[in-house]
């Protein structure tokens, strides 16, 4: 099965941001999340850097299904709406990234992105990721699982193509039937980035 940018869209509806009508123009119609608090200065044209979306793109490998399509546009989509007018998320994001991308550089002689994935599952799991708590401000292995893990695996369980995939045939934002809501809730899952984030 494929993700599409109408899945990320709608992973983004899912954590409260805001999506315009015109959504799917420009740079693929990233929308505007969460507006960023009043002291802090607001960005109207995120992007990512090719280094930081293949990082992205390499922890989504190892998270989602091997049969998944799409994954990169997927990724590239969800994370420019949830960085766009969030300054302080993007930083964390990027300090994140950064460091787990040097670590991969100390640990294999290779940047993260160009690791097979198995070793960079291998690497996640070192470091202990896979038990951690999401906390923005915490250590490198609780910043990787705030800003790379816990939202990526949101983004996939929340799209309705991700949702269908791990057997949630109406993730929460989509209409169901009595039966989709006797299914595994998406607290089981992973926990709403909106819940997490405290900058906006």
């Amino acid at each position: 099965m494929e993700l599409t940018r109408r899945d990320a869209l709608a992973a983004l509806a899912a954590t409260g941001s805001a999506v315009g009508g015109g959504v799917l123009a420009g740079r693929y119609g990233a929308p505007t999340a969460e507006s960023a608090p009043e002291s802090e200065p607001t960005h109207s044209s995120a992007s990512l850097s090719t280094p930081l979306l293949d990082l992205l793109d390499g922890v989504a490998e190892v998270l989602y299904p091997s049969d998944v399509e799409g994954r990169r546009a997927f990724v590239e989509t969800y994370v420019l709406g949830r960085i766009d007018d969030r300054p302080s998320y993007r930083a964390g994001m990027d300090e994140a990234a950064a460091q787990l991308d040097a670590l991969a550089r100390d640990w294999e002689d290779a940047a993260y992105a160009t690791l097979d994935v198995e070793t960079r599952d291998r690497l996640l799991r070192g470091i202990g990721v896979e038990t951690a708590d999401p906390v923005p401000d915490g250590t490198l292995t609780e910043r990787v699982r705030f800003y790379l893990v816990n939202d990526l695996l949101f983004a996939f369980y929340a799209s309705p193509t991700g949702g269908r995939l791990v057997g949630i045939e109406n993730p929460i934002g989509h209409p169901g039937g009595i039966e989709s809501y006797q299914r595994e809730s998406m607290s089981d899952a992973a926990a709403t980035p909106g819940e997490q984030a405290d900058d906006g």
